[in-house]
């Protein structure tokens, strides 16, 4: 038998609860606002300190550590001797880097020794000659000395025959005879003059030969000591100290003058070029600190300041610069490099020339 239904829960409509009634998320949204709230005062906070930050630094990536680069070039030719050194060797100021072989070279030492030898004793011989036209001058005026004497001994004969002739005690022959030598005296006389202003310009002739032996001598020295100096230069050494890079010779190579051996990077200094846009540089001034981030050390941060700006921008450099007085003008905007020195060096980490860095330079 089938069991009747009430009319009242038949006819009855569902009523739900007024818990039910109450959405699930609705208490969740305060906690919501709330987070919302908190993110958006701290992206404002963290902006505001960006844009204050922004205000008083200017920084660029577009930066790397520099450093002196010497390049070893020999400045003779010829078949390379012995290399003393390997790649990313360290070596100081002033170590044998290579020889060339020197034979030529001292041979040329030993032909400019012989003929400054030569030309010193030329200057003796030439000193030698002066001293004999020196002496020709000095006999040649005793010449004149004893014509004189002979002369005024013969100029009293004369008188004293002119006398005794004129009282016709002596002969005319010997009157004659008086008159003769003195004669004969007088042209001697004249002939040692003669002969004195020949050995004076002897004299004057080998000063000048000694003048000219002096100066070849000079010559030769000169020639020795460019002998002695281009032997010199089959010895290469170290410019100073660095590391060897690029080392590009072997022994029994020949080489010619300037041709690149290898290079020497300077590691007693390093520093600095940022390349900074124009727009950045209206606050930037010489010893303004800067803060260094080097992409082989993320976690270190270096310190320095501005040491100099340079004159003109990166691109007046370039082997092609801009001319901005064609038709098809396109302003961009350029950069200035700036040189920036480091405090203090840091021995754990070294920085090598070409590493890239990021400097920020504080401006305010």
């Amino acid at each position: 038998m089938a069991t009747p239904v009430q009319p009242d829960q038949a006819s009855t409509p569902y009523q739900a609860s007024p818990e039910a009634e109450v959405p699930a998320g609705r208490s969740k949204r305060p906690i919501i606002f709330i987070i919302l709230a908190l993110v958006l005062l701290a992206g404002s906070y963290y902006g505001w300190q960006r844009y204050q930050f922004g205000l008083a630094h200017e920084d660029t990536d577009d930066a790397q550590v520099e450093g002196d680069v010497y390049p070893v070039l020999p400045r003779v030719g010829g078949p390379v001797l012995e290399v003393k050194v390997q790649e990313n060797q360290l070596v100081k100021k002033g170590d044998v880097l290579a020889t060339l072989d020197p034979a030529d070279y001292q041979q040329r030492v030993n032909a400019a020794e012989a003929a400054l030898a030569a030309a010193q004793a030329n200057v003796v011989a030439a000193r030698a000659g002066v001293g004999t036209a020196s002496a020709t001058v000095s006999t040649a005026q005793s010449s004149i000395g004893v014509s004189d004497a002979s002369r005024s001994k013969l100029e009293k004969d004369l008188k004293r025959s002119a006398f005794l002739r004129k009282e016709d005690i002596i002969p005319q022959s010997e009157y004659d005879a008086v008159q003769a030598n003195l004669n004969s005296t007088s042209a001697q006389r004249a002939t040692a003059q003669q002969q004195v202003q020949v050995a004076r310009q002897q004299v004057v002739a080998a000063q000048q030969q000694v003048a000219v032996a002096q100066a070849v001598v000079k010559q030769r020295q000169a020639d020795l000591d460019n002998a002695r100096l281009q032997l010199s230069y089959t010895t290469l050494v170290a410019p100073g100290t660095g590391v060897v890079s690029r080392k590009n010779v072997q022994p029994g190579q020949v080489v010619a003058p300037g041709q690149q051996l290898m290079a020497l990077v300077a590691s007693e200094q390093t520093w600095i070029v940022a390349n900074f846009k124009e727009t950045q540089l209206a606050k930037m001034k010489v010893g303004q600190p800067v803060t260094i981030e080097v992409d082989a050390y993320p976690n270190v941060e270096f310190q320095g300041k501005i040491e100099s700006m340079s004159a003109a921008t990166g691109a007046r450099f370039a082997l092609l610069p801009p001319d901005n007085a064609s038709g098809n003008f396109v302003k961009v905007t350029q950069r200035v490099p700036v040189k920036i020195v480091l405090d203090n060096m840091d021995p754990q980490h070294p920085l090598r020339a070409g590493m890239s860095v990021a400097a920020t330079v504080k401006v305010q």
